[in-house]
């Protein structure tokens, strides 16, 4: 049992599990009804997504040092209790069932789910390789 880090809307990998969206927004322009059959995602948890202020500087990410920047602002937003007790939820789930979590971002080196993957190992999950 693991948790896995994906793209949203990227083919599911066999035994992934259930895939959870972390994102601020659902995927425009497709119908609800559709958005597990297109494989974004089976339950939305816009909770561990970055603020939309947060996301903003997200786009602007241009250097190393912004990058920096952004990854300690979303650490910091993921101390929230709420939002804390969520990213324990996930890691502890990843010792029991297989589960995704994911964004829309096509490189993830550069997207909040690379510092969620961080946070959820920084809790004791079980991180599927790639």
């Amino acid at each position: 049992m693991t948790i896995r880090i994906v793209r949203l809307g990227s083919d599911r990998y066999k035994n992934e599990g259930l895939r959870i969206g972390t994102v601020r927004r659902p995927p425009r322009g497709i119908p609800k009804s559709e958005f597990s059959t297109q494989n974004w995602y089976d339950v939305w948890l816009p909770n561990v997504a970055p603020t939309n202020e947060l996301m903003k500087i997200g786009q602007a990410v241009k250097t190393e040092k912004d990058w920096i920047a952004f990854a300690r602002k979303y650490r910091s937003e993921m101390k929230n209790p709420e939002k804390s007790r969520i990213i324990d939820l996930l890691a502890a789930l990843s010792h029991n069932s297989n589960i995704s979590v994911g964004c829309y971002c096509e490189n993830e080196s550069r997207c909040h789910r690379s510092i969620l993957k961080e946070l959820l190992a920084e809790r004791g999950a079980k991180i599927a390789s790639q």
